[in-house]
């Protein structure tokens, strides 16, 4: 799905950044475009990549450049590039593991010149339908057991290994492996919950400050979502810290030790599991075909709530999210009288139904009716 609106943009752009976690598929996608592949993870690459440079930049093949924040003095360097030919665009594709906000060479050095995408691991519309409960249960990760179910449980519990001994303090995460992986418990336990850093940081000996630290890289490598507060102007007390998701299904269940579907069902945390799945895939569905809409929860004091808001700018979707596959008519009554609070022009519960209704302003569906509609 991606893959269109990468090539369009590199037609505007003369760089393109697209950052995802690792192993979600970025080098597949890169290669399958074309251009002069550099992983400069790999010894001798950024030796390689520097003693051609004039000559590649001087070429009409795109340069890619894997795992680009791994080469900090590139960055320069691409910006001097760029500004000698501003008006030539699709010259550089990088790829990154981390965000923006850690990637600080991309937004310090190529700010103006680049376009940055996001990429996530695999999302409904790319799988069969009858694959929804695999893809939940295993999450999106291409070796993570949506293509080999074997693999589900000692992937995530490798991949969570190479991230907590050396990703996150190679990318400079201060904490020792041991805190990392505890937090990285307690967060998965907390999965769909208010984060609470003062909690969280008298369990594991931190102040709330450096809890709030630490969250702000295992968000900046894609691991955790954290989900702000919609703030309305109406008379009721509203929550104002985030609530904490693991992006990926898969990776929180292998936190949890759930191995099978029966299990999650089993899970007394099952519905708030399905929530964090349901939002991943909405707001992967639309950064996937470039839509864009600020992405919220609401929650008054007095427990009126709505798992997602979609803030279009000039709309606003609410949206609730249930494990049900027999929604009922009180679901749909408080969606709506919460829904009033905000002024929501449409209302939306995504459920396990069968067969999705809609009028004028409400949709009842399923997430894979739901994310066909919001994709188009």
């Amino acid at each position: 799905m991606l893959m269109a609106l990468i090539r369009k943009r590199l037609e505007k752009f003369p760089a393109v950044a697209l950052l995802g976690p690792r192993q979600c598929g970025k080098t597949t996608l890169a290669k399958r475009i074309g251009g002069v592949y550099f992983d400069l993870e790999q010894e001798g690459a950024a030796a390689q990549l520097d003693a051609q440079w004039d000559k590649l930049t001087a070429g009409r093949e795109m340069i890619v450049l894997d795992e680009a924040q791994s080469v900090p003095e590139v960055f320069p360097r691409l910006r001097g590039a760029i500004d000698a030919d501003r008006k030539r665009s699709g010259r550089f594709l990088l790829l990154g593991s981390v965000s923006p906000a850690l990637m600080k060479n991309v937004s310090e050095s190529l700010a103006g010149r680049l376009a940055v995408l996001d990429l996530s691991p695999f999302i409904l519309p790319e799988l069969s339908p009858d694959r929804m409960d695999d893809l939940w249960l295993c999450g999106g990760y291409p070796e993570g057991g949506i293509l080999d179910e074997a693999m589900f449980g000692p992937w995530q519990d490798s991949y969570m290994k190479v991230l907590v001994q050396r990703d996150l303090p190679a990318w400079g995460l201060p904490a020792k492996a041991q805190t990392t992986e505890r937090l990285a418990r307690m967060l998965a336990a907390r999965h769909g919950q208010i984060l609470n850093a003062s909690h969280l940081g008298s369990a594991l000996a931190l102040d709330a400050k450096t809890v709030a630290r630490y969250c702000d890289y295992l968000e900046g490598a894609f691991l955790i979502r954290r989900l702000q507060p919609y703030f309305a102007n109406i008379s009721k007390r509203l929550v104002k810290s985030a609530k904490v998701f693991w992006r990926d299904s898969g990776l929180l269940h292998a936190l949890m030790g759930v191995v099978t579907i029966e299990e999650l069902f089993s899970q007394p945390w099952v519905g708030h599991s399905w929530e964090g799945f349901v939002i991943e895939q909405t707001l992967g569905a639309l950064t996937a075909v470039g839509k864009r809409a600020q992405a919220y929860f609401f929650r008054t004091s007095d427990r009126h709530e709505l798992d997602l808001v979609l803030d279009w700018g000039a709309r606003r979707w609410a949206v609730e999210i249930k494990i049900t596959s027999n929604p009922s008519r009180g679901m749909i009554d408080k969606l709506n009288k919460t829904a009033d609070l905000i002024d929501a022009d449409r209302r939306v519960l995504i459920c396990r139904i069968a067969k999705p209704f809609k009028n004028d302003k409400l949709l009842v569906t399923n997430p894979t009716a739901w994310l066909e509609e919001l994709i188009g």
